[in-house]
């Protein structure tokens, strides 16, 4: 234990240190660092997937669950699809040093705000292990440290992302360990990490909801987190068919494992019998499995398709599904889709197809999640995606960033005053 505990505190204590530095280190260098990582994972690619492979092959014998065997893996285009967010990243405008809100006072004192980096980011995260490299490179650009503690799931996945990541930053001279991955997989070492607040100034949990809730249970710093990505797409009577049909396939079917794919479809009344077979043939391709309610399990079972249709329980209404699984209701009126979502959200995203512009508008105004759409999927819901390059996590919370958590929901302010000799009287 003396052993583990060791580790964090050496590797807390230097991150911090070095996040001291980081604000002096210029943005042509921030940048270089990200050049150097984004060049890197492309060009120790294999290396990279052969790590990835141990642990895929580990997690699959284990029994892991097809969700989360998703999320761990890493393939080529994924690494492609890691280099070129970094990229994004390097190319957004720098946030640390921004002044804003500068104004003159009646006493003559000028007055305003600057951006700074946060100072040390912990994140825990279990199973992805692109997130070593999103927050990372998020934290590099915005003058923070961090320490990473991933799960033993990816511990080779992301000890190999390490070492691409720490290697390039040290060619381009970034201050000597911002960048720490904690490399003991002991469970132990979650609790100890979330009582440093002298060494942590803000952490964010990534995974399931055991996890989030342990980790807004037991830390002393602040927390950013997210939840269980419970998504709605409602159908409004005067919803585009054809659009429609679109935006819940690609929400649905797309990438069904993560947090912001769609798992309930609520659908107007007067457009249900003409949409729901047609949406239904689409996501059949796919083998979608149907949850439905009375009126929905009628329409589609007279539509004569060979779907698989599951009578709905209210076990399903609030549910992340993270599979080919979507529930499915019939509504009356917007009023009992927004009640219902109200109900059974999580916060995360949400959206209303609708060619009625005051239908949409009050969609977007009522609606309480992070991400509220109008006409398209809620697939969207992702950092890169927002052309923020990467994120953090996704936050459900209102305090202090909500959505997709990138470069300024990472940094802080302080006053700068300029005067001639005031004083107060």
């Amino acid at each position: 234990m003396e052993a583990i505990n060791a580790e964090l505190e050496n590797k807390a204590k230097a991150v911090k240190a070095a996040s001291k530095r980081m604000v002096n280190v210029a943005t042509p260098v921030k940048n270089q660092a990200l050049n150097n990582i984004a060049a890197d994972l492309i060009s120790k690619c294999d290396d990279i997937l052969a790590a990835n492979k141990i642990d895929y092959s580990e997690a699959e014998a284990s029994g892991m669950n097809a969700a989360m065997l998703d999320r761990l893996l890493l393939t080529a285009e994924r690494i492609q699809g890691m280099s070129k967010d970094v990229l994004t990243v390097a190319a957004l405008p720098d946030p640390i040093g921004e002044v804003m809100e500068m104004h003159t006072l009646d006493n003559g004192l000028i007055i305003g705000k600057k951006r700074i980096p946060l100072g040390v980011i912990g994140a825990i995260y279990e199973s992805r292990p692109n997130v070593t490299v999103d927050i990372a490179s998020l934290c590099i650009k915005s003058g923070n440290g961090c320490i990473l503690r991933g799960g033993k799931e990816t511990i080779h996945s992301n000890m190999a992302l390490a070492k691409v990541i720490q290697d390039a930053i040290k060619r381009a001279g970034l201050p000597d360990g911002v960048v720490q991955v904690i490399e003991d997989i002991d469970r132990s070492l979650v609790n100890r990490m979330l009582k440093m607040s002298d060494y942590i100034d803000m952490v964010v949990p990534r995974g399931g909801a055991g996890l989030i809730k342990f980790v807004k249970d037991n830390a002393v710093m602040p927390v950013v987190a997210g939840g269980i990505g419970v998504c709605h797409t409602y159908i409004d009577a005067a919803a585009d068919i054809e659009k429609a049909v679109k935006i819940v396939y690609n929400a649905k079917v797309q990438r069904p494992t993560v947090c912001n794919a769609l798992d309930s479809l609520l659908v107007h009344k007067d457009i249900a019998a003409s949409f729901l077979p047609k949406v239904a043939a689409e996501m059949n391709k796919a083998s979608v499995e149907f949850h439905c309610d009375e009126k929905s399990m009628e329409i589609l079972k007279k539509s004569g398709q060979n779907l698989k249709l599951v009578p709905a329980v209210e076990e399903d209404w609030g549910k992340e599904f993270l599979a080919l699984i979507i529930a499915v209701k019939v509504v009356s009126l917007l009023d009992e889709a927004l009640e219902h979502i109200d109900k059974y959200g999580s916060g995360h995203s949400e959206a209303i197809v609708s060619e009625n512009y005051d239908s949409a508008m009050r969609f977007l105004n009522e609606v309480d999640a992070a991400c509220v759409y109008a006409n398209a999927s809620t697939r969207f819901t992702d950092g890169s995606q927002f052309g923020m390059g990467a994120e953090l996590g996704i936050s459900t919370q209102k305090m202090h960033a909500r959505g997709p958590i990138g470069l300024k929901e990472i940094t802080s302010y302080k006053w700068i005053i300029f005067g001639n000799g005031q004083i107060r009287g």
